[in-house]
């Protein structure tokens, strides 16, 4: 009996030094790792009044060299291609007098065997720019042309209230002319026309047909709205209109490809001195660039100043 309680005693003890030195070995282990206590240093800076701003791209400039004096344009083989079959992209573009480029338009249509009477048209890039950053509106005219294409005459209809100015109207080839009456017959589709005048005092009546009509509803600025109806009808019965779009294109038929080049060359010059007449002549050039084609044939680059009067012809023309 002695003999258990000394053994159990003994395997007491050894536990507790066991223990013991474990739970020193951990204190100590823990106390060398631990962080210390650093003293941290701040500094003061003074905020900035204002953000600064991140640098904007800059811009570079289209170079444009000057090679009027070289023997051959930059980049180009020569000014002229020597030979009748050549690469378009090794040459400078050629730029036609505007007779030239109704000749040549004139002969490719018999080296085709295509239609005579196809239309020719124009295809106008504008300046639109004017001073402090401000721009030419987009415009819409109507013209006279010396030698109209058109075989039959535009519809026009007269809105008026007015007995006796519907009366004139009908004299002077208006197709339909009346009140509100007609502003259903229209939305049903029931009757039509090209163009759409109108006096101004019937205008505030008239807006249900604002999104019918669309860009035909009468407005002061396309000369659709006034009290001279014999005028009117007069200049929209047999008017060619144009306008401008995709705000610095105007692209319009002038004539047809089998009438005589003096007839073209006069319908474009009553086109392009209407178009000049929108800009102030001392702005510059208002015509950037200018093409002429028919239906079925290339576009010819032209000249359009040569088209156009010169300022000492303007000036005859005003004194006359």
């Amino acid at each position: 009996m002695a003999t258990c309680t000394r053994t159990v005693w003994k395997v007491v003890a050894g536990c507790r030094r066991q223990l013991l030195s474990a739970s020193g070995a951990t204190y100590t282990g823990v106390s060398q790792t631990a962080q210390r206590n650093l003293p941290v240093r701040t500094v003061w800076t003074p905020k900035k009044d204002k953000e600064e701003e991140p640098e904007k791209p800059v811009k570079k400039e289209k170079v444009v060299i000057d090679d009027s004096n070289r023997h051959k344009p930059y980049g180009r083989t020569a000014w002229v291609p020597v030979d009748d079959v050549y690469i378009k992209r090794f040459y400078p573009r050629t730029i036609y007098k505007l007779s030239d480029a109704i000749d040549l338009l004139k002969n490719f249509q018999e080296l085709d065997f295509t239609p005579a009477s196809q239309p020719v048209y124009i295809d106008l890039k504008l300046n639109m720019k004017l001073e402090k950053k401000r721009k030419v509106d987009s415009f819409v005219s109507t013209v006279h042309l010396p030698h109209p294409f058109q075989t039959g005459m535009n519809k026009v209809l007269v809105f008026t209230e007015d007995a006796n100015q519907a009366k004139v109207a009908q004299e002077n080839g208006a197709v339909f002319a009346g009140g509100v009456e007609l502003i259903q017959q229209i939305l049903d589709d029931e009757i039509s026309a090209d163009f759409y005048i109108a006096v101004p005092e019937i205008l505030p009546k008239l807006l249900p047909l604002k999104s019918k009509l669309r860009k035909k509803f009468p407005k002061s600025k396309r000369g659709t709205v006034g009290i001279n109806i014999p005028k009117m009808l007069s200049l929209f019965k047999t008017g060619h209109e144009f306008m401008v779009e995709d705000e610095c294109y105007v692209r319009t038929q002038i004539a047809l490809l089998d009438m005589p080049k003096e007839h073209i060359i006069a319908n474009m010059q009553t086109v392009l001195a209407d178009i000049c007449s929108h800009r102030p002549a001392d702005m510059g050039p208002f015509i950037e660039r200018a093409i002429i084609a028919s239906h079925t044939s290339e576009a010819l680059w032209f000249k359009s100043e040569d088209v156009l009067p010169k300022p000492a012809e303007k000036k005859k023309q005003e004194e006359e």
